[in-house]
């Protein structure tokens, strides 16, 4: 075979690698960005004042396993509280998926 043919074949297959690759990652990003938004649902319908603190949680979204940590601080309104959620790899907390802020409120 000659060896351009040969060069641009292992190109090709290169590029179909990287592109797997960020497909793959764009798809776990995403997931992630769901289960950050079903957590910030979740602690919004529950209608509850967290203390101020960490909170982990799973979070599995099909076959990524995920854990869900929510971050809760005071704001300057007694009534409202600020949350962040972040998404991190099963296992990775060192590493965020996804990161959502809000706000929470006992109030109807």
């Amino acid at each position: 075979m000659d060896p351009a043919v040969t060069a641009i074949m292992v190109q090709q297959l290169t590029q179909t690698g990287v592109i797997a690759q960020n497909n793959a990652a764009l798809r776990t990003k995403s997931l992630a960005l769901v289960a950050a938004e079903n957590q910030m649902a979740e602690l919004r319908l529950a209608r509850l004042m967290p203390s101020p603190g960490r909170q982990v949680n799973a979070c599995r979204q099909g076959r990524l396993l995920m854990q869900c940590e929510s971050i809760f601080t005071n704001s300057d309104n007694t009534n409202i509280r600020q949350v962040t959620v972040r998404v991190h790899p099963d296992g990775v907390p060192t590493e965020t998926l996804a990161q959502i802020n809000g706000f929470l409120t006992a109030l109807p």
